[in-house]
């Protein structure tokens, strides 16, 4: 069997909480900010958990994060 291995992407991206909830920044805050309003901006601001729908593929690319 080969080794499993996390994908490299997801470790950057993703931290997974105490609670077994799954970290993730908000998308869309990175460049052409010009033409979005403050109060779309402010709403990106801070970090979110990964929707419980999404999280069997959390599973998959984190397979030792125990989820």
């Amino acid at each position: 069997m080969p080794k499993m291995k996390t994908k490299s992407g997801a470790k950057k991206r993703f931290r997974v909480r105490p609670g077994g909830t799954v970290k993730r920044g908000q998308a869309f805050k990175r460049h052409i900010l010009t033409k979005k309003s403050t109060k779309n901006k402010r709403q990106l601001r801070g970090a979110v958990a990964v929707h419980e729908t999404n999280m069997g593929h959390m599973a998959q690319m984190l397979p030792f994060a125990g989820l």
